[in-house]
Protein backbone atom coordinates (compact mmCIF):
# COMPACT_ATOMS: atom_id res chain seq x y z
CA UNK A 1 0.00 0.00 0.00
CA UNK A 2 2.96 2.35 1.05
CA UNK A 3 4.63 1.69 -2.66
CA UNK A 4 1.06 2.48 -4.49
CA UNK A 5 0.94 5.90 -2.14
CA UNK A 6 4.16 6.82 -3.02
CA UNK A 7 4.02 6.14 -6.91
CA UNK A 8 0.68 8.27 -6.85
CA UNK A 9 2.50 11.21 -5.01
CA UNK A 10 5.15 10.82 -7.45
CA UNK A 11 2.81 11.19 -10.50
CA UNK A 12 1.12 14.15 -9.15
CA UNK A 13 4.64 15.90 -8.76
CA UNK A 14 5.88 15.48 -11.74
CA UNK A 15 2.62 16.08 -13.32
CA UNK A 16 2.86 19.44 -11.73
CA UNK A 17 5.99 19.94 -12.89
CA UNK A 18 5.46 19.29 -16.37
CA UNK A 19 2.86 21.45 -16.20
CA UNK A 20 4.67 24.73 -14.58
CA UNK A 21 6.83 24.80 -17.29
CA UNK A 22 4.49 24.75 -20.54
CA UNK A 23 3.78 28.04 -21.45
CA UNK A 24 0.43 29.59 -21.09
CA UNK A 25 0.23 31.83 -23.74
CA UNK A 26 -0.66 30.14 -27.13
CA UNK A 27 1.75 32.90 -28.73
CA UNK A 28 4.52 31.22 -26.56
CA UNK A 29 6.65 28.04 -27.51
CA UNK A 30 9.16 26.53 -25.10
CA UNK A 31 12.65 25.92 -26.99
CA UNK A 32 15.76 24.42 -24.80
CA UNK A 33 14.40 25.77 -21.37
CA UNK A 34 13.96 28.87 -22.76
CA UNK A 35 10.39 30.67 -23.98
CA UNK A 36 9.99 32.02 -27.36
CA UNK A 37 7.47 35.09 -27.79
CA UNK A 38 5.89 36.41 -31.03
CA UNK A 39 4.63 39.82 -30.17
CA UNK A 40 2.75 41.92 -32.69
CA UNK A 41 4.26 46.21 -32.37
CA UNK A 42 3.52 48.86 -34.49
CA UNK A 43 7.49 49.36 -35.12
CA UNK A 44 7.58 50.74 -38.85
CA UNK A 45 11.74 51.29 -39.80
CA UNK A 46 15.18 49.87 -39.39
CA UNK A 47 15.29 52.46 -36.11
CA UNK A 48 12.40 51.02 -34.58
CA UNK A 49 14.69 47.29 -34.84
CA UNK A 50 17.32 49.33 -33.11
CA UNK A 51 15.41 51.03 -30.39
CA UNK A 52 13.44 47.57 -29.64
CA UNK A 53 15.92 44.78 -29.48
CA UNK A 54 18.52 47.84 -27.40
CA UNK A 55 15.64 48.40 -24.89
CA UNK A 56 14.76 44.16 -24.61
CA UNK A 57 18.51 43.63 -24.02
CA UNK A 58 18.30 45.96 -20.45
CA UNK A 59 15.29 43.83 -19.77
CA UNK A 60 16.15 40.93 -16.91
CA UNK A 61 16.17 37.43 -18.36
CA UNK A 62 16.00 38.32 -22.53
CA UNK A 63 18.56 36.21 -24.02
CA UNK A 64 17.72 37.34 -27.40
CA UNK A 65 15.27 39.75 -29.54
CA UNK A 66 14.69 40.59 -33.11
CA UNK A 67 12.34 42.25 -35.21
CA UNK A 68 11.12 41.96 -38.33
CA UNK A 69 10.45 45.29 -40.02
CA UNK A 70 8.33 43.66 -42.29
CA UNK A 71 5.94 41.99 -40.17
CA UNK A 72 6.30 44.24 -36.92
CA UNK A 73 6.72 40.68 -35.39
CA UNK A 74 9.29 40.88 -32.49
CA UNK A 75 10.42 37.61 -31.26
CA UNK A 76 11.76 37.57 -27.70
CA UNK A 77 13.64 34.62 -26.51
CA UNK A 78 13.65 34.61 -22.71
CA UNK A 79 14.25 32.90 -19.20
CA UNK A 80 10.83 32.49 -17.66
CA UNK A 81 12.10 32.14 -14.53
CA UNK A 82 13.13 35.57 -14.56
CA UNK A 83 10.54 37.46 -16.84
CA UNK A 84 7.13 37.04 -17.90
CA UNK A 85 5.29 37.90 -21.16
CA UNK A 86 3.59 41.16 -19.39
CA UNK A 87 6.76 42.40 -17.86
CA UNK A 88 8.03 41.95 -21.78
CA UNK A 89 5.32 43.82 -23.36
CA UNK A 90 5.42 46.58 -21.12
CA UNK A 91 8.91 46.97 -21.75
CA UNK A 92 8.08 47.33 -25.38
CA UNK A 93 4.83 50.05 -24.58
CA UNK A 94 7.40 52.03 -22.67
CA UNK A 95 9.97 52.37 -25.66
CA UNK A 96 7.01 54.01 -27.37
CA UNK A 97 5.44 50.88 -29.30
CA UNK A 98 2.22 48.83 -29.46
CA UNK A 99 2.73 45.50 -28.15
CA UNK A 100 0.15 42.62 -28.64
CA UNK A 101 -2.84 45.47 -29.05
CA UNK A 102 -1.66 47.74 -25.53
CA UNK A 103 -1.31 50.71 -26.31
CA UNK A 104 2.33 52.57 -26.68
CA UNK A 105 3.34 55.00 -23.52
CA UNK A 106 1.91 58.37 -24.96
CA UNK A 107 5.61 59.89 -23.67
CA UNK A 108 7.51 58.13 -25.29
CA UNK A 109 5.74 57.64 -28.11
CA UNK A 110 5.49 61.36 -28.64
CA UNK A 111 9.50 60.84 -28.10
CA UNK A 112 10.29 58.83 -31.14
CA UNK A 113 12.03 59.92 -34.08
CA UNK A 114 9.50 61.14 -36.94
CA UNK A 115 10.18 57.88 -39.27
CA UNK A 116 9.51 55.72 -35.92
CA UNK A 117 5.76 57.10 -35.67
CA UNK A 118 2.88 54.41 -36.84
CA UNK A 119 1.89 57.01 -39.71
CA UNK A 120 5.23 57.66 -41.11
CA UNK A 121 5.45 57.33 -44.96
CA UNK A 122 8.51 54.36 -45.69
Amino acid sequence: MKHILRLIFMWCVLTTAAQAQQPVDTNVTLVNGLHVVKIKTSAVCDMCKETLEKAMAYEKGVKNSNLDVDTKVFTVTFDPKKTNLDKLRLAIVKSGYDADGQIADEKAYNNLHACCKKDAKH
